[in-house]
């Protein structure tokens, strides 16, 4: 999808849908199936691997405890999924346009620069952690807890120093609130109908079992 706008929306609908019931998460996931590149988005998306082990390892608690465990991993996977759709067709500025497309040049200007300062904060974090990697496997040094630690205190401290470096730099050029900007959208011939099929996946999620079984 093109249109931020529906992307979002779309994203929302489908991850709400997915986290309602496990005949949700399944219509979600067709859709995501359909309407996605799917495979080769698993294949880009390096946060969905690490994702997918912490969910699994809450899973395997909520399992142990008595709880299920195994709905629950189905139904975050399917959010994740849906999650990393949404940020592999972001571009620089939509946010932006969303924001004040919704609340206006004050509190929509201040909320899509957040948004874009956020993702492009995530992007440099990334680009870091393979800097750092890359600097660990040519001193021999094996991935584990001992360099995890280390590793996370180096992004912490660089995310910090560049979030006081952009706090400043706004200052200086006078920065108070809100600003102008002039949102555009454009759309694909495939928009329409993939919002209308993701409505049709939250209606799926709000039938019976039984109602399905009288449809089929």
């Amino acid at each position: 999808m093109r249109d931020i706008r529906l992307r979002t929306g779309t994203a929302m609908l489908l991850s709400i849908t997915a986290f309602f019931s496990v005949l949700g998460a399944t219509a979600a996931l067709l859709w995501w199936l359909i309407f996605t590149p799917n495979i080769s988005l698993i294949r880009k998306n390096r946060l969905i691997l690490p994702s997918l082990i912490l969910i699994g390892f809450f899973s395997i608690v909520l399992t142990v405890t008595g709880g299920e465990g195994l709905s629950y991993f189905f139904r975050m996977l399917v959010v994740i999924l849906i999650a990393a759709w949404l940020l592999a067709g972001q571009a620089r500025g939509e946010f932006l346009d969303l924001g004040c497309w919704m609340l206006g040049p004050r509190w929509g200007f201040e909320l899509g620069l957040l948004a874009e300062m956020a993702l492009q904060s995530m992007e440099t974090l990334l680009a870091d952690f393979d800097r750092i990697r890359a600097a660990e496997r040519m001193k021999g040094i094996r991935s584990g807890l001992r360099s995890i630690i280390p590793a996370g205190r180096i992004l912490l401290h660089g995310a910090l120093k560049r979030a006081e470096d952009t706090t400043e730099l706004l200052a200086v050029r006078g920065y108070v609130h809100g600003g102008t900007w002039v949102p555009e959208f454009k759309k694909e011939p495939m928009d329409i109908p993939a919002a209308f099929f993701a409505l049709c996946a939250a209606f799926i999620s709000l039938l019976p079992v039984s109602a399905l079984f009288i449809l089929y």
